[in-house]
């Protein structure tokens, strides 16, 4: 059955207003493309690739609502040690339950993409095996890559005879997609830089991405990302790599960033910053100026270094807000991180598009693109300018060329009258 998509506004498809898809997939996009089986209309709307989510904890969501436990300070540490009482005792059937109203709440906003950040220290590895299993169960709606993230530590946590490092790499025998760490989150420098080495080696020996949670601190003495990127670069794993949050290097100074800057585009190093996160946990021991701990995301896009956005917590100890809506976060990573030149409007979009598609891998599938799956999703705005400027829902997702969920669209009635001058 064919279906033809009229009267669209298409990311980065400026002289096509059709889309032509067959079968599931994209045929042809462009104007008067022929008879199909079914037309749409989609009246001037913008038509984007499916929104990216490229770090969340599935595993955590809503936990911050439980009155049994509070983080007083605020803080990344105090919820770090929170969580590692809480999650005691959580079933597999409890934390599936979790995880997928947490993907139900992020694709009713257009995600179809999720790199889901899952710990792994726990010895019985249970949110792992329950995120392998959401993974499975929910892959013909959504692509879901699975983490395995030791939040306490690869050699700080210990546990049944098990440390944080055995149990990544059960993980990865179990399943998971990605090699996870959290080197700042080690008990000494020294064993932060054998994290980094093991969490290299694990990927490669099991053949699976990185993604590090690296430097999420202000201390502007964090050194992880180098060491990170230089490992990768021995071994010419920067294009598998990602480094995630590195809030330290927005307080690094010029001439080392300046250093690494070029470091960086010679390894293909991947980056996510979680703009609404990491506002809210950072500068928590400044007074004024207070830093914002967010990294240096307009130095990579102008220096074409991959960098995307992700919203990494719904309602939990680190993070006691967050939607799911990738528009938020996205309004509010182009305001901390100043990327509202001329130049700029055109292509942000893809910090929760094709930047998060590019670290997951998955360019061959994803994007608007003929021959590739009929992916995307329909947002109530003209233009990308406009989609930004007004922060603009989601209209509609499809995959597969059907519709995962479809809203009527919006109606205005006002009884105000504009050309009313007041004394």
């Amino acid at each position: 059955m064919s279906k033809k998509f009229i009267n669209a506004s298409i990311y980065k498809h400026d002289d096509a207003s059709e889309i032509l898809v067959e079968n599931g997939k994209f045929v042809a996009f462009g104007n008067d493309l022929g008879d199909a089986d079914e037309v749409i209309d989609l009246q001037g709307r913008l038509v984007l690739p499916p929104y990216v989510d490229s770090h969340l904890h599935l595993d955590y969501y809503f936990t911050g609502q439980d009155p049994k436990i509070k983080n007083e300070s605020g803080t990344l540490f105090e919820a770090i040690d929170l969580w590692n009482d809480y999650k005691k005792g959580t079933t597999k059937e409890e934390m599936k339950e979790r995880m997928r109203k947490a993907v139900n709440d992020v694709a009713s906003y257009g995600t179809q993409y999720i790199r889901a950040q899952t710990d792994c220290t726990d010895p019985n590895l249970t949110g792992i095996k329950a995120a392998i299993e959401v993974r499975d169960e929910l892959k013909d709606n959504i692509t879901i890559q699975v983490v395995a993230f030791p939040q306490n530590g690869m050699y700080s946590f210990e546990e049944d005879g098990k440390t944080g490092r055995d149990l990544v790499e059960e993980a990865l025998k179990l399943g998971a997609d990605c090699v996870g760490g959290i080197p700042h989150n080690e008990w000494s420098p020294e064993d932060g830089a054998e994290s980094v080495k093991e969490i290299v080696r694990l990927a490669i020996k099991y053949d699976k991405l990185i993604d590090v949670h690296c430097d999420e601190t202000d201390d502007a003495e964090a050194r992880y990302l180098e060491q990170l990127n230089a490992e990768a670069m021995k071994q010419g794993y920067g294009p598998y790599t990602t480094a995630s949050h590195t809030c330290s290097f927005g307080s690094a100074d010029d001439a080392y960033a300046f250093r690494m800057m070029g470091l960086f585009r010679q390894s293909g190093l991947n980056f996510v910053s979680c703009p609404t996160e990491n506002l809210f946990l950072q500068g928590r021991q400044d007074t004024y100026p207070k830093r914002r701990g967010l990294t240096r995301v307009k130095e990579f896009v102008d220096n074409d270094i991959n960098v995307a956005f992700g919203q990494d917590s719904i309602v939990d100890l680190w993070y006691p807000a967050g939607s799911g809506n990738l528009m938020n976060i996205l309004d509010n990573g182009l305001h901390a991180t100043q990327l509202m030149r001329e130049q700029d409007f055109p292509r942000n979009f893809d910090l929760i598009t094709y930047n998060g598609a590019q670290l997951m891998r998955i360019e061959d599938e994803y994007g608007l693109d003929e021959g590739k799956p009929a992916n995307f999703i329909v947002v109530d705005a003209p233009t990308v300018f406009e989609a930004q400027r007004r922060r603009s829902d989601c209209l509609a997702s499809v995959r597969h060329g059907e519709y995962l969920f479809k809203k009527a669209l919006p109606k205005y009635e006002t009884e105000l009258d504009v050309t009313r001058k007041t004394k």
